[in-house]
Order: structure tokens, then sequence, then C-alpha cells
């Protein structure tokens, strides 16, 4: 147990996949506090503004396609060092941009990063963690993206705070980005952690799992042993992997790939990630104050609320990653699930009945709060769990993009969809289809997918063969 494994080097290694998670929240969140600088910078119209903000996701798709190819045949640390690449390249580039259209190519950059990492860090990290610590040090990787959010409302603030309080008068490059046009001081500032994610990766191995499948065994052995503090244990996990790799020895990536018992895991953990955008997750954090402004509440009430929203999601992970590898990915499947149908279902009999019934706004963020913190604890922290764990050694890399196109697929609809749904079918009855589509998931995971908790990479595998 952990007197057996080295968990302060264990924990280092997962901080520094996780620093990719940070990169990936900050990405995604920064753009808000840009929009309307960049709008009246460059004159944008409506659809102007909607390719601004959704020109990056694009990116991340392109980069979650090529991920696993890129992560299986040139392992998980070079993997990481060109989104960190990626990364660095986007926020030097945003801040020095000459015009929009130039704006928007470092963005895709950018986004094509949060593709590749969103793959390959909870990969990793899961390759290189012991079967009973897997669940929590994967689940860092969803706590540094929730920080990353956090990190950028903050940025945004106390740069806006500082351009406001300088005089706007004078010259040269500094006052530029951070005074005139704070916007690219807000979007380059993501290269300080992007070039410590660059530098701090030289200082981690490469997969021990990655290596065995590339036949260096002696270094994978020694990475283990550093891993394990024991030399024995380390042999029995490398001849553990050889022999499940020697049963696909001569399946091409894709012919194991789509063999009946992967492609089955495969089909199930495309349709969590796709099932998990329609439950609403992304609708709340990103059109949050939106849908407080719909509920009567003034713009800065919303703007409050949207705050707690988020402090909400970024402790509540910390209480997951505390308890998934004791509790269980499926049991927290079970309780958080029905405590989001429960919120959901009260949001919309609050946005349907709660001006005739007078309900004050207070029980609307109560709902919303419950909400998050059920979705939190429960699918936005085991679902990386659960695609980092549930796919063989060989083609591990190819499957996880497989299921994280679907869930960058799911991101972007539900992106689109959402000002639709909340137009046309009413806040009332778009959080009642958020929370039907909560039952196909958790049946998914009640019928389909095993318990995963304490097993080795290996014996997961293992089960999916033999279906």
């Amino acid at each position: 147990m952990k007197q057996h494994v080295n968990f302060g080097y264990l924990i280092f290694l997962s901080v520094v996949a996780a620093l990719g998670g940070f990169l990936f929240g900050y990405d995604t969140a920064v753009i808000s506090g840009t929009i309307g600088q960049v709008s009246a910078q460059f004159g944008l119209d409506v659809l102007q503004q909607g390719w601004y903000v959704g020109c990056a996701l694009i990116g991340s798709i392109a980069g979650v396609m090529g991920a696993g190819m890129l992560s299986d045949r040139l392992g998980r640390k070079k993997t990481m060092l060109l989104s960190a690449l990626l990364f660095t390249t986007s926020a030097i580039g945003c801040a020095f941009t000459a015009n929009f259209d130039q704006l928007v190519i470092f963005r895709i950059i950018g986004g094509i990063g949060i593709g590749i990492v969103s793959i390959v860090s909870p990969l990793y990290i899961s390759e290189v963690s012991v079967a009973q610590y897997r669940g929590r040090l994967v689940s860092l990787y969803q706590l540094a993206v929730t920080v990353g959010f956090l990190g950028a409302y903050l940025v945004n603030y106390q740069l806006l705070s500082f351009s406001e309080s300088v005089s706007p008068e004078g010259s040269g490059m500094f006052r530029l980005i951070f005074v005139g046009q704070v916007w690219r001081g807000m979007l380059g500032m993501e290269t300080l952690p992007a070039m410590l994610f660059f530098l701090i990766i030289f200082f981690i191995p490469e997969s021990p799992r990655w290596l065995i499948v590339r036949g260096r065994e002696e270094k994978a052995t020694s990475i283990l042993e550093k891993i394990h503090r024991s030399i024995g244990q380390a042999r029995r996990e490398v001849e553990e992997v050889r022999t499940v790799v020697r049963e696909d020895k001569d399946g091409s990536g894709w012919k194991v790939l789509l063999s009946p018992g992967i492609l089955k895991a495969v089909l199930i953990g495309a349709a969590i990630a796709i099932l998990g955008q329609f439950m609403g997750v992304n609708a709340v954090l990103y059109f949050g104050p939106d849908i407080f402004v719909l509920s009567g509440l003034s713009g800065g009430a919303s703007l409050y609320y949207q705050v707690l929203v988020g402090l909400i999601n970024m402790l509540t992970t910390v209480v997951a990653l505390l308890i998934i590898d004791r509790v269980g990915r499926k049991q927290l499947v079970y309780y958080g699930v029905s405590g989001m149908i429960l919120s959901l279902l009260g949001i919309a009999l609050y946005f349907n009945q709660g001006a005739s019934l007078g309900l004050a706004p207070w029980l609307l963020l109560c709902f919303f709060l419950l909400y998050i913190f059920c979705c939190a604890i429960s699918i936005c922290a085991v679902i990386w769990v659960l695609l980092s764990e549930m796919y063989p050694t060989r083609v591990r890399g190819l499957a996880m993009s497989a299921a994280g196109l679907s869930l960058w697929i799911g991101t972007y609809l539900i992106g689109q969809l959402t000002p639709w749904m909340l137009q046309h079918l009413s806040p009332a009855g778009t959080f009642l289809l958020f929370a039907a589509m909560c039952v196909p998931y958790i049946l998914i995971v009640w019928k389909l997918i095993p318990e995963t908790t304490g097993k080795s990479l290996e014996e997961i595998e293992k089960h999916w063969k033999k279906e």
C-alpha cells in the first residue's frame, strides 16, 4: 500500500501533467474577459464575435483528433511538450497580433493545444499511477482545469483594474499590452504557465507502459522501480503489461481498436462523453450570467452568482479527488447524477412557477449550486478517470481521442444550441431536457461499465477483451 509506493514522486508526476489542465481551463475561460474589448478594437459584428469565441474550439477538435495518434507514436511526454509549445505560441501571438485574422489564427493554435492536452495529460497520469491512487491522481487534471478557470477570471479582473488605475497617456509596448489594449495582456499572460509547463516536462520520465509497448523494458523497469520502491514489483508489472501487449502483437492499432470488446468500450466512452455535455454543465458554466438575468436578476448580481458557481465547482472537485478511490467511480455517478436530476427539476420548476409562487432569487441560486456540486463530484471528476483507464495500452491514445472527439463535438453543440433552447424551449424546458439526458447516462454506467476502482489497467483491459 502507501508505504510501498513513492507517493511524493507520483504526486510530482501527476501535478506536472495536470498543469496541462490548468492551461486548458485558462485558455478556455480567459476569452470571457476580452470579448467586449476585442469587438471594439476590431469593430466586430455579431457573427465575428461568435467566430472569435468559437474559433479555438475548431482547433480543439483538430487537436483531439490527432492527439491519440501522436501520443501513441511519439510518446506521452513529447506530445505534452508539443501542446506546451502550442500554448506558448498562441499566448505570445495573441499579445502581439497585428489584426483580427492573426488573432483568430493564434486562438486556433491554442485550441489545438487544448485538444491535445485534454487527451494526453490524463492519459499520462493514468499510466504512471498505481491502482489504489489512480482515481484521485487523474482527478488532479480536472481540478487543474477548474483552477485554470478561476485563474483566468482573477487575471482578467486584476489586469483590468491595473489598466484603469494607470494614466492612458504614454507609449511603449508594455503600456500597449497592459494599459491601452489590456485584452492583449489577458491573453498573453498564459505565456508564463505555458513556458513553465514546457520546461518542467523535461524533469519527468516517459510513460513506462508506452515504453514497454515500444520494447524499451529496461527503461520502463527503472521508472517503475522508482515509483514502487521495489525492483520485484516493477518487474512483475512489466511482465503483466508485456503479457497483455503480447496478445495484441499481430494487430495494428486500428485492428485492436475495432475488435469487438474494445470497440464496445470505445462506443461506451463516446456515449458518456457526449451525454455528459447534454446534461447541462457547460451550459451553466458558459451561459450562467445570461441564465440568471432571465430569472430577473440584475447584471451585477448575475456575475456575483456566477463567481459562486465557479468557486463551488473548484472546491467540490477537491472533495471528489479525495473520495473517488474510496467511494468508487460508479457510486459517485449514482449519487451525483441523482442529485443533478433533482436540482435540474428544481431549476425548471423555479422558471416555470417561481414568479407566480413568489419564490426568492436565492432559491434559484441554491438549486444551481446544488447542481454544480453534484456535477463536479460525479461526472466531471469521473469522466477523465474512466476514459484514461478503459482502453488497452497499445491503442489507449487512439481510443481516448475517439471518445474525446465525442466530448468536444458535444461541447460545440451545446454551445451553439443553448441560446436557441433558452429562447425556443424556454429556460424551464431547457433544464427539463438536461434532466432527461441524465437518465440514459446513469443507465449506461449501471449496466455497461464495470467498477474500475482498485483494479490495474491490465485487469480492466482483460475485462473488455472478454466482452
